[in-house]
């Protein structure tokens, strides 16, 4: 056995802070934490028991190219207890997502700076 208990937290970089808060507290509702000074921009985010560090730095990645498909690209899965509900935040703010290829009740998409996420429904 590993001794590894859980996930604590995932770290994303993003090129513009004040957007990338309109998408993670503005579209998917998500609540800042209290963060400790560093020495760069950012934000954190609770979701369920872990967390989620929007750290606001240069992507060594700037410019290369992403799947079409966010399952088929690097990404973050998270579970949603209203995938219907997520879904009509995301089209009324204008935020292309994709279905889940495998018929799961689940949807991929991307954030402003092309983080790729995977919501997946109950059931």
């Amino acid at each position: 056995m590993s001794g590894i208990l859980s996930i604590h937290h995932a770290g994303l970089l993003v090129t513009d802070l004040a957007r990338a808060k309109r998408f993670y507290e503005g579209v998917l509702g998500l609540v800042p934490l209290p963060r400790p000074d560093l020495p760069y921009p950012g934000e954190w985010y609770a979701v369920g028991g872990q967390q989620l560090h929007l750290m606001c730095l240069p992507d060594p990645d700037a410019g290369s190219s992403r799947p079409a498909h966010g399952g088929r690209d690097r990404h973050l899965a998270l579970s949603v207890a209203d995938l219907e509900g997520l879904k009509a935040r995301l089209d009324a703010a204008g935020v292309a997502y994709s279905l889940s290829q495998s018929g799961r009740a689940a949807l991929f998409c991307r954030d402003p700076d092309a983080n790729t996420f995977e919501f997946v429904g109950p059931g």
